[in-house]
């Protein structure tokens, strides 16, 4: 019974730890396509999934509608490509001042400060 309780503990020292997450961030394109229609271009290395180059669009859509003095963005639409280790990320938002219809909406302000406690750089 002891040999088996030293294996067993000896076993779970071998286990890998798993890495950190540790994204590399390489900016953010923003074009004005009209007076509330913006499109974001991120590019990042070490997404690992989709779901990462759209939370960095996402921030950035936060920040830009608080520049503009809105509090709110609501997401159209966001292509995603990968080549190099390089995401890439096309997004389009619109931005307004009072809460637009729609079920992809994002309070810019709350948006922003979950950006910041999760590391995701903004605009």
């Amino acid at each position: 019974m002891m040999k088996r309780a030293l294996l067993l503990v000896a076993l779970m020292g071998c286990a890998e730890e798993p890495k950190a997450y540790s994204p590399e961030y390489l900016g953010i394109e923003t074009i004005l396509m009209d007076n509330d229609l913006v499109t974001f271009r991120v590019a990042m290395k070490g997404a690992r999934a989709k779901d990462d180059v759209i939370a960095y669009a996402r921030c950035a859509a936060a920040q830009y509608a608080l520049i503009r003095g809105y509090g709110f963005a609501r997401h159209l639409r966001t292509n995603i490509a990968e080549s190099g280790g390089i995401s890439r990320g096309d997004a389009v938002y619109t931005i307004s001042a009072a809460l637009p219809l729609g079920l992809r909406n994002i309070d810019a302000e709350v948006t922003v400060r979950d950006c910041a406690a999760q590391g995701i750089p903004t605009v």
